[in-house]
């Protein structure tokens, strides 16, 4: 019995990490599409900093009622890391971006996120991958932005939203890498206020799917996910991602899914398959 108890505990925990993993994932892919309904109608510094402000307010309520200690000061400084990815820069330069680009396009820049995640990971741990690690990691950006350059408004270019865009991506694989190392250890995050304009229905839905589930609850799910099946193994449920924003782009917004989209899309994943997988052997 015990020695059976004792090879099925592993394969659960992994498990229920993949789940975990895969539910905040699914949160997270309505994000962009969120956001560009959010910012329609609403400032993208409130739609940024605003849902900042409303997780931390959960996650301080969360605290309290559950009377979970507050981060060490080692832990405040390693929270400054990722606050500066996934609680303030991912937020704000998407919003920036989708004011004037759609999620569609966004959700393409996004599928470079998990190989960002894992040059971070394994520059922090101080890892020595094969030259194919660096090579799939190269590969997946000059897709993207061989895709940015031929699909933007000015041929041949760079445009601002395509800038804060990877800017975002930049900043949230630094985020991520970072929390899923602190994910074992208890987390709190605190912002400031802002002060909220007039909008419609649509655009405050869209304000608090981003506030209380992207900010909050997908990411209960996600870093639970990544501290009990392993960054590296939930970290590849990410490349279903931007794929799902696509869909929901469509569905939603009824934006269209270019053929070269879903080409650049699939390229990337590509390169962020083998990248993972040369990075475990």
């Amino acid at each position: 019995m015990t020695a059976q108890s004792s090879a099925t505990a592993p394969r659960t925990v992994t498990v229920s990490g993949l789940a975990l993993g895969a539910l905040g994932v699914l949160a997270f892919s309505m994000s962009l599409p969120a956001t560009r309904v959010a910012v329609h109608e609403l400032d993208p510094w409130f739609v940024a900093f605003g849902r900042a402000v409303g997780a931390a307010l959960l996650a301080w309520a969360y605290l309290r009622i559950t009377g979970a200690p507050g981060p060490s000061r080692a832990q405040w400084r390693r929270l400054s890391i990722v606050a500066l990815g996934v609680v303030f820069g991912f937020p704000l330069f998407t919003s920036l971006a989708l004011t004037s680009t759609t999620a569609a396009h966004g959700a393409v820049v996004v599928t470079v996120l998990p190989a960002m995640t894992a040059i971070f990971a394994v520059l922090r741990a101080g890892e020595r991958p094969p030259p194919m690690f660096w090579l799939a990691s190269v590969g997946g950006v000059v897709v993207v932005l061989t895709f940015l350059v031929t699909t933007g408004s000015v041929r041949g270019s760079l445009q601002r939203e395509d800038l804060y865009l990877l800017a975002a991506v930049l900043l949230c694989g630094l985020g991520y890498a970072e929390g899923g190392a602190l994910a074992r250890e208890p987390v709190a995050l605190v912002a400031g206020l802002s002060h909220p304009p007039s909008a419609g229905g649509d655009a405050w839905a869209g304000f608090a799917y981003v506030t209380v589930i992207s900010m909050f609850l997908g990411f209960f799910a996600w870093y639970a996910g990544l501290a009990r099946g392993g960054i590296a193994q939930v970290g590849q449920i990410q490349l279903a991602q931007p794929l799902l924003t696509l869909i929901w782009s469509a569905l939603l917004l009824g934006e269209a899914v270019t053929p070269a989209s879903i080409v650049a899309a699939l390229v990337v994943l590509g390169c962020v398959v083998l990248l993972q997988r040369t990075r475990r052997s």
